[in-house]
């Protein structure tokens, strides 16, 4: 039994809108679900998982704005509270996290240290 929760992040409006638009394509696999987790490496210690992937045991599961987000329950002690944006500006394109639970983070905005 899958057990729906409150999700411990956020999307901005342009996050969701570039998400459904992935999910949209012909291509996209509709059994996957939106996997955010954390793994360690980066510059500044841990890394941010972002990207389709197919549930596991132990997932937890969320709806966020119509899209299946899927992530280790263990993670969610370095995500709680993170907002994941999309730019698509000159100096930054692509998602980016907005961490409130990072202690400091490395110039690619991939990588934190809590």
């Amino acid at each position: 039994m899958d057990t729906i929760t409150q999700a411990p992040i956020k999307f901005t409006a342009g996050a969701v809108k570039e998400l459904k638009r992935l999910m949209e394509e012909d291509s996209f696999d509709r059994s996957q679900f939106l996997r955010i987790g954390v793994k360690g490496g980066g510059c500044s210690g841990l890394s941010y998982i972002l990207g389709f992937d197919a549930k596991m045991d132990g997932d937890d599961t969320f709806d966020i704005e119509g899209i299946p987000v899927i992530m280790k329950k263990a993670h969610g002690l370095y995500l709680l509270g993170i907002e994941i944006d999309f730019q698509h500006g000159l100096d930054a394109r692509g998602f980016t996290f907005n961490n409130p639970n990072a202690s400091s983070s490395c110039g690619c905005g991939t990588s934190f240290a809590v």
